[in-house]
């Protein structure tokens, strides 16, 4: 599914549709160049999860954590650019981190990827003449939740 994202509104929109439908155990995986607008949509969805105020980008803390109830659910947000290895992803805990918490991955693909996980929502953000545009591929979990084919 391909979702253009020509303003913040359209941003906004497509985090609160994730947000509604995030569960525990469920993977956001976040790809693009810099600047593409991953750490933009985490915050969104953050937000659209019900927490208020700012949400700083994990870039060099790795991962931020955040609890009930300043989020409807369990979450954890990873930035894993500066992974040279994904095995660095189990020496930091990733595994702990995720237990019953949803996880939003920013630079997915450093960590190992997700998209082999039935709860991974896998989102590719890219710039066009427009603004941006979200090539979005569901996993088996957020398919039979209907609004993701």
């Amino acid at each position: 599914m391909i979702v253009e994202l020509p303003d913040m509104d359209a941003s906004r929109a497509l985090a609160g549709r994730i947000a509604a439908d995030l569960r525990a155990g469920d993977v956001v995986a976040l790809s693009g160049g810099l600047g593409a607008g991953k750490t933009t949509l985490a915050r969104a969805i953050i937000a659209g999860l019900g927490h208020e105020g700012e949400v700083p980008s994990p870039s060099f803390a790795i991962i931020e954590v955040y609890d009930p109830p300043l989020v409807r659910l369990p979450l954890v947000h990873a930035d894993f650019y500066r992974l040279n290895d994904p095995a660095e992803a189990d020496e930091i805990g990733l595994d702990d981190y995720r237990d019953g918490a949803a996880l939003l991955a920013e630079w997915p693909e450093n960590a190992g990827g997700f998209a082999h996980e039935p709860g991974c929502l896998s989102i590719s953000l890219e710039s066009t003449e427009n603004g941006r545009r979200a090539i979005v591929s569901a996993g088996s979990a957020w398919l039979e939740r209907g609004s993701w084919t």
